[in-house]
């Protein structure tokens, strides 16, 4: 006697079914792999570990988790052509896809109104955003989300086999009052708000850079200063992760809305026009946004590619990460921190008979200034203290060397830049000249 199964099967051709699941396994695959290596690269790179950097590993475990636990049952219903977890797995299985699609959502709507604090109001948002904060933020998203998957445990609405009933989602088909209701809210507060307000930040991070751009011409024509050139080149490098985080949100919109369309024909009462083909062509859609993020940041993060090819050597040939640039990438904080210093020094350098020497630290310190932003640091522990105490060598060496310098005070400090180099550059003797520090470095 043939076994009994709780759900019934869909009288489609088998080779449809193998179809489909040979296509989610290979999204699944994709997924898994794709999605790790943004956790990984992300969360090893002193660069790519920010505050704001969180919101993108969230969506890469959202992403990852997705893949890891819809993508096996699913192929493995596909490939005997009906549900075989019975009903409690249908449930889970169900919980999970709208757990992780509704956090993937809010956490695109949190990195949208992120871009928008930074580069609309980047005063007002410095020093905002903390580690602490952004856990805060995604708890909270969590609990959100773990707030719109938990009612049909409860009776409202419930989670049920859909399309070639291979793969369950919630009941948006039966044309009842309370599944109606749950059907609305749940588009409303995940889907149609999100949305909007992703919009909304956009639409602002348009105007905001058109602005810039518009002001920064005017002052080259005028004359340009150095601080508003440096806010622009700030700017600029803003506006590109703003532009890779609106790819994917663009893609992931694109994917679901398909399902949507579905979803909300059936909450008009037009059931009869859906036929299995059109309930899972959608659903496999949809669950493909979760390979969108990692092929995004592959191709257009360069740090990304930097990092991946830094601690995974062998996929660099794959990402086209030369050997040269990545060289260059890991030695150029060295000389980029020391010009930086250098040009705190400026007050110092007037009063000093090597012109010539000045001029030139102070011409590189300005090239590097620009693009030196919060987004392009990479410096790592031992290596930014090493640099630091090699400026204040150079600098207190330069100056021991002055037999006419005469300091304004007793003694001379110097205010750290935003890393902490360093406190005190030299220290003064009663006759007015300057004794240089020693040099821990000759020590390393």
């Amino acid at each position: 006697m043939a076994p009994r199964h709780p759900f019934p099967t869909v009288d489609v051709p088998d080779h449809a079914h193998y179809t489909i699941g040979a296509v989610i396994l290979a999204i699944g695959i994709t997924g898994m792999v794709g999605n790790f290596l943004v956790i990984y690269a992300f969360s090893r790179s002193r660069s790519l570990r920010t505050p704001a950097n969180m919101f993108i590993i969230n969506l890469a475990i959202t992403d990852f988790m997705m893949c890891i636990i819809q993508a096996p049952i699913f192929f493995t219903n596909s490939m005997h052509r009906r549900w075989i977890f019975g009903e409690k797995g249908c449930e889970l299985y169900a919980f999970c896809g709208a757990l992780f699609g509704i956090c993937s959502m809010i956490t695109l709507t949190v990195i949208a109104v992120d871009r928008y604090f930074v580069i609309t109001r980047p005063l007002a948002s410095i020093g905002v955003l903390s580690k602490k904060r952004a856990l805060l933020v995604l708890m909270a998203a969590w609990a959100y989300s773990l707030g719109w998957s938990l009612p049909p445990f409860f009776g409202w609405s419930a989670y049920v086999p859909e399309g070639l009933l291979t793969s369950c989602t919630w009941d948006y088909v039966t044309f009842t009052p309370s599944v109606r209701a749950y059907t609305m809210l749940l588009f409303t507060f995940v889907f149609f708000i999100p949305l909007i307000v992703i919009m909304y930040c956009y639409f602002f991070i348009f105007r905001a850079i058109r602005t810039t751009n518009k002001a920064v011409t005017k002052i080259n024509g005028t004359g340009s200063t150095r601080d508003s050139i440096k806010s622009f080149h700030r700017l600029k490098n803003e506006w590109k992760m703003a532009k890779i985080a609106l790819i994917v949100i663009l893609l992931y919109v694109i994917s679901w809305s398909p399902y949507s369309a579905v979803a909300l024909t059936a909450f008009s009462g037009y059931t009869d026009f859906l036929t299995p083909y059109m309930n899972s062509v959608p659903a496999v859609i949809a669950k493909a946004s979760a390979i969108h993020n990692p092929i995004i940041y592959a191709i257009t993060h360069p740090k990304y590619r930097m990092a991946i090819a830094k601690y995974i050597p062998c996929l660099g040939f794959l990402l086209c990460v030369r050997r040269r640039d990545l060289q260059s990438t890991n030695s150029s904080f060295m000389s980029t921190r020391r010009s930086t210093v250098t040009s705190q020094t400026s007050d110092i350098g007037d009063r000093l008979h090597r012109t010539s020497t000045v001029k030139s630290r102070l011409s590189s310190a300005s090239d590097s200034e620009s693009a030196w932003t919060d987004t392009e640091a990479d410096l790592s522990g031992m290596g930014s203290w090493l640099a630091s105490r090699q400026v204040s060598c150079d600098i207190s060496k330069d100056t021991a060397e002055l037999p006419h310098f005469k300091p304004s005070s007793s003694k001379s400090k110097m205010k750290s830049h935003d890393s902490g180099i360093f406190e005190k550059v030299t220290n003064t003797s009663r006759q007015g000249q300057v004794k240089p520090a020693p040099c821990p470095l000759s020590h390393v």
